[in-house]
């Protein structure tokens, strides 16, 4: 399941960040499938310089490598300049991370750094590119949050409250950069098939409802970039409980499942997190 987009509006470079694993691997390799540059963006070289060598293989298209810490506060100015030469049409603003657990118990320069990451590495970004595709008058920025961050997180509490700053950013800049020629869609992932959910404590084995496929999100998000939607919350069913299961019962369904998985946890892995 591959989403094809227009490499003429969204083209010729995409840059993707948060690129290594998981969703932002996948939108790498779908956004490549259509013809399009990428441009990988993570901490983890070694893993990013092995996506890129796979979009070339399969896809034909050119790669650069962009080795980078998001949640540092002086992190812009080393991506301008490493994108300054490359015709951006396309930025897939996916940075993140999770750090479950009880509020109080965690570090507080985790909890900003964290913060940083979730919602200063996505303003910087979509300002800078923002006013690059405006001027171009063409191409499209994704943001991705996180399905429920709304309501608020049991146990996810900051990184809810982040990711809630990242949907009201996006759906705010649709309108705005829509008469611009930009597109922005807004994409909140449930729990989906990635390295996130070991680290959140989740047995992808013996969760109540089965993780989304990877492919699957990213096809949806593409999709909906596509014809311009300032939201989709990829999944049938996930929109269907988005929209219509009282956020009392979300919030509190939520707490069950990430109380019982922090406390499935070893001891060491919630010393870590």
């Amino acid at each position: 399941m591959r989403a094809q987009i227009d490499k003429r509006r969204f083209g010729p470079w995409a840059v993707i960040t948060g690129a290594s694993s998981g969703i932002g691997k996948e939108f790498a390799r779908q956004i490549a499938a259509s013809g399009v540059h990428v441009a990988l963006v993570g901490r983890r070289e070694p893993l990013l310089r092995t996506v890129g060598a796979e979009c070339t293989q399969a896809s034909g298209v050119q790669h650069r490598i962009i080795p980078l810490d998001l949640s540092e506060p002086d992190f812009l100015p080393v991506l301008a300049d490493a994108t300054r030469d490359l015709d951006v049409g396309l930025v897939v603003s996916n940075a993140g991370t999770g750090n479950s657990g009880e509020f109080l118990k965690l570090d507080r320069q985790l909890l900003q750094a964290t913060l940083r990451l979730n919602t200063m590495a996505h303003l910087d970004i979509t300002h800078h590119f923002g006013a690059k595709l405006a001027e171009r008058r063409r191409g499209g920025l994704i943001l991705i949050g996180s399905m429920g961050a709304e309501i608020g997180v049991p146990f996810l509490a900051n990184d809810g409250g982040a990711k809630a700053y990242v949907h009201s950013l996006g759906e705010g800049l649709h309108y705005e950069f829509k008469p611009r020629g930009v597109y922005v869609t807004v994409v909140p992932p449930p729990l989906t098939n990635t390295a996130v959910l070991a680290k959140l404590g989740f047995d992808p084995r013996t969760m109540p409802m089965k993780p989304m496929s990877v492919e699957q999100c990213v096809s949806e998000g593409l999709n909906a970039l596509r014809v311009n939607r300032s939201r989709i919350v990829p999944g049938r069913l996930n929109r269907f409980m988005d929209a219509f299961v009282p956020a009392f019962v979300k919030r509190t369904f939520t707490a069950k499942m990430l109380g019982k998985a922090l406390a499935n946890k070893p001891a060491s892995a919630r010393a870590q997190a």
